[in-house]
């Protein structure tokens, strides 16, 4: 009998056996180096090493590097855009309100009603520093911007929208007719259009259907209509992971005495979300990213706050460093969302 081989350094290292384990692998994995090598060394220059940290406008038009002055003069104005300097700790604490109500909700211990109720009170409490009333003046929506508007947008819209396409995903899978009926043409008509034809229906549209002398704020409107653009799209996947329950889970609960209902709640839906969890974060960071399109119907996110910022008499023309600091800002929620969707599967596969 031949002796067992003993593990090569490629066994060993996957990530090694994937790049050379094959001629085609090499070729690639050489013509990735040799592209890197080219693009890098001008990008790293452009950024770090000719880029101006201090200085004035006129400084940085002597430089051939990013002008970095500029996001440090006009940070404020990207972060939070025509919102009044005078109140601009109320735009900040509404911002940590919401970051605070996402780090919580991170923790699978803190999952339950308790959390539920504090995303609502958190989202009002938000909405109520930004806006004001009461003890607070009111500021109007209108210069409302960037980095709130964004995120108030995203997590607010998808707060609303996880229970409708819960309700809807349900609906869809109904016995009953009419209410199926009703769930698929819902959902097959907001995924059949783009996100911006909702937006302009809501901004145009919406307003002619109303009573005569009645309103709703655009930023509401927009809210709305994210909201439902959200829920068609999370309805389909909640549907794929009810799917994906074995029937016999429900004829389990059905067999310990549980209602429809509770077998539902308690079997079914917590067993079904567990299966989508990577699709919900990729819906996430879809739609976080797709807030940048309320610009059309000019509201101020983040991204269009940092355009906005470039247009100022004495920083002209300064686009490209203000769309690199918002790609850079998207990219840090983007990544953390999806590292962490990694670590939520590890653990709820854990025993």
């Amino acid at each position: 009998m031949s002796a067992l081989r003993a593990p090569s350094v490629l066994d060993r290292s996957p990530f090694l056996k994937a790049t050379i384990g094959s001629r085609g692998n090499i070729a690639i994995s050489l013509t990735v180096l040799a592209l890197a090598a080219v693009s890098l060394p001008p990008i790293l220059r452009w950024l770090l090493l000719d880029a101006v940290w201090v200085g004035t406008a006129e400084t940085c038009k002597t430089s051939s590097g990013a002008c970095w002055a500029f996001i440090g003069e006009k940070l404020k104005f990207i972060t939070l855009g025509f919102y009044p300097q005078d109140l601009e700790f109320r735009a900040y604490g509404a911002i940590g309100l919401l970051l605070g109500l996402v780090a919580t909700s991170a923790s699978p211990r803190c999952w339950g009603r308790g959390l539920v109720i504090a995303w609502i009170v958190g989202l009002l409490g938000a909405i109520w520093l930004l806006g004001g009333g009461g003890p607070l003046s009111v500021v109007p929506t209108e210069k409302w911007g960037g980095l709130p508007v964004t995120l108030l947008l995203s997590f607010g819209s998808f707060i609303l929208a996880f229970p409708l396409a819960i309700v809807l995903a349900l609906a869809r899978r109904s016995k009953l007719g009419g209410i199926r009926l009703y769930a698929v043409t819902l959902i097959e008509v907001v995924r059949g259009v783009p996100f911006i034809a909702i937006l302009y229906a809501s901004t145009l549209l919406f307003p002619l259907m109303l009573p005569a002398g009645a309103a709703i704020d655009k930023f509401a409107r927009a809210g709305f209509a994210l909201s439902i653009f959200v829920a068609a799209y999370l309805a389909e996947i909640v549907r794929a992971g009810l799917q994906a329950v074995p029937k016999g889970q429900s004829e389990a609960a059905a067999s310990l005495g549980l209602t429809h209902w509770q077998t539902l709640r308690l079997v079914v839906l917590p067993q079904a979300l567990k299966q989508v969890i990577a699709p919900i974060v990729n819906l996430a960071v879809g739609i976080f990213q797709d807030t940048t399109l309320v610009a059309i119907i000019g509201m101020f996110d983040l991204l269009n706050a940092a355009r906005a910022a470039a247009t100022d008499q004495l920083w002209l023309g300064f686009y490209a460093e203000a769309y690199v600091f918002a790609a850079i800002v998207y990219f840090v929620f983007c990544f953390a969302a999806a590292r962490y969707s990694l670590w939520l599967e590890r653990h709820l596969r854990s025993p």
